[in-house]
Order: structure tokens, then C-alpha cells, then sequence
């Protein structure tokens, strides 16, 4: 399925996202799968701890983790938590579940699913944390909904991931780049403010993480019945 995020600007003007495909990202993502950690986790290490940090887990909680992806974050939750992670490539998964017998956590469940048709009941998680996965999907808003529904009221949304630059040099760059990435699997226009105004979330938190502080961390407490 495609998805579509559409914005009016400034003018009267559209700002339109580019668009993938669902079978585009797992293709993208199956490659990627033996060299993901070799590539991508030093990089993004920072962003992922204070990731965990901001979920602010208590005992019990149960945290759905919304591409897992081979489990780097894995380590870092405590072990009194129950966690539940989704992602759409089985390989990345097949590497996760490696890590989870390697490091012998009991407390971890993993399913491969479609980020934005979330096969749990409504309610059914304490908090949900979204680590470089919104920029990845078809359609953000739609698996931000789908993330809200499946989280208690209260409970908290910790997204970490890339948008686009609110300064305009920066900014217009990563638009010209959104067509090469896109091919790669991710996207480089995703803009931060819209896209919460579309799901109906309101950032508690916002902090700059990672390399020269290009990543924000993102904490909405999810409001029921604003859907």
C-alpha cells in the first residue's frame, strides 16, 4: 500500500512527501540485514539510550518497540519489563532473535508485522517507542494513529528519528535528496510539526540527539479519544 502526506504551506502551496512502498522497504531491509549493526550502530547509539531513558519504564510495564529491526535496542531495556517487537523484514528479525538467545532475555517477544496495521488489541501496551522507524514506513501518520490505538491512554510515544531541517539551506538539500533515499528505504522530507498535527499528538519532550545533533527524540503522552 502507498501512503500519502500531504501539508499545506505558506502561499497556498503543497508540500507533498515522497512516497514508498511497502515492498520497496522490505526489500531495502532484507539487504541491509548482515550489515545493519556493522553500519548503523555506533552512529546511532546516543540516540537510542536516551530513547529508553525518556520511556521512563517501571516494573511490569509492557513496551511494544515498533521496528525492532535486529534488536539493537534490545540491551538497553531493564529486565523487569515485558517487550514486544514488530518489524517487516523476517531477516532483520532472524538477527534480533540471535541477540535475544545470545544475551538470554526471557522478557522479549518478536512478530514480523506491518508497522501500520498493528495486529494487537486496542490498549493493549503500556508505552510504544518508534527508534528510527517513522521516516521508513509508506505512511507515517497512519502508523502513528495505529501506534496511539494500541497504547494505553496515558501511556508514553517516544519517537527518535530524522526530520527534515527546519532551516532553509538544510532543509531544501534534503528535499533534492528524498528521490535517491527513497530508493534506499528511508526518507529525508518528513517534516516533525505536520506530521504530529496529522496523528493528533502533541510532542511533552524534544530533544536533538546523535551527530551534530541531526536526530530529534520526540515524547508525546498518548491522549485517547483525540484519534
Amino acid at each position: 500500500m502507498l501512503g500519502l502526506f500531504q501539508q499545506p504551506v505558506r502561499g497556498g502551496d503543497r508540500y507533498v512527501m515522497h512516497v514508498m512502498d511497502t515492498a520497496t522497504i522490505k526489500r531495502a531491509y532484507d539487504r541491509l540485514s548482515p550489515v545493519y549493526d556493522l553500519l548503523f550502530d555506533k552512529i546511532f547509539h546516543p540516540g537510542r539510550v536516551e530513547a529508553i531513558k525518556l520511556l521512563g519504564l517501571k516494573s511490569s510495564d509492557h513496551v511494544l518497540e515498533v521496528g525492532i529491526g535486529t534488536g539493537l535496542n534490545l540491551p538497553l531495556y531493564p529486565r523487569h519489563c515485558r517487550i514486544t517487537g514488530v518489524d517487516l523484514s523476517e531477516p532483520m528479525l532472524c538477527k534480533a532473535e540471535e541477540k535475544v538467545r545470545e544475551i538470554g532475555l526471557t522478557n522479549v517477544t518478536l512478530r514480523v508485522m506491518d508497522a501500520q496495521n498493528l495486529l494487537f488489541p486496542d490498549n493493549s501496551f503500556d508505552h510504544v517507542l518508534a527508534a528510527y522507524t517513522i521516516s521508513v514506513v509508506p505512511d507515517p501518520v497512519r502508523t502513528l494513529l495505529e501506534i496511539k490505538r494500541v497504547c494505553r491512554a496515558g501511556g508514553r510515544i517516544v519517537i527518535l528519528n530524522h526530520f527534515q531541517s527546519e532551516n532553509k539551506v538544510i532543509g531544501t538539500f534534503e528535499e533534492l535528496l528524498a528521490p535517491l533515499c527513497v530508493k534506499l528505504g528511508w526518507k529525508t522530507d518528513l517534516k516533525l510539526r505536520p506530521l504530529l498535527e496529522r496523528a493528533r499528538l502533541e510532542s511533552e519532550q524534544v530533544h536533538r540527539v546523535n551527530l551534530l545533533n541531526g536526530w530529534r527524540l520526540v515524547r508525546c503522552i498518548n491522549q485517547k479519544g483525540t484519534c
